[in-house]
């Protein structure tokens, strides 16, 4: 299984999804299915621009888990 780290990179970071949202463009719902672990894909689109807003790498922000 796929684990999204997006929230707590998002708490970490004291950033809150509408600040995401506007900053990067990132539909709404996207970001939040993505912050709630409720999505079944990403757009490599996305993923770079989370990783460039996030400043962090995609092994940061997705990881498997058994």
């Amino acid at each position: 299984m796929i684990k999204c780290n997006l929230s707590a990179l998002l708490g970490a970071r004291k950033i809150k999804i509408s600040d995401l949202v506007r900053d990067t463009g990132i539909n709404r719902s996207t970001a939040t299915r993505l912050y709630h672990e409720t999505t079944s894909r990403i757009d490599f689109e996305t993923l770079e621009t989370l990783c460039r807003y996030l400043q962090c790498e995609i092994g940061e922000l997705l990881e498997i888990t058994e």
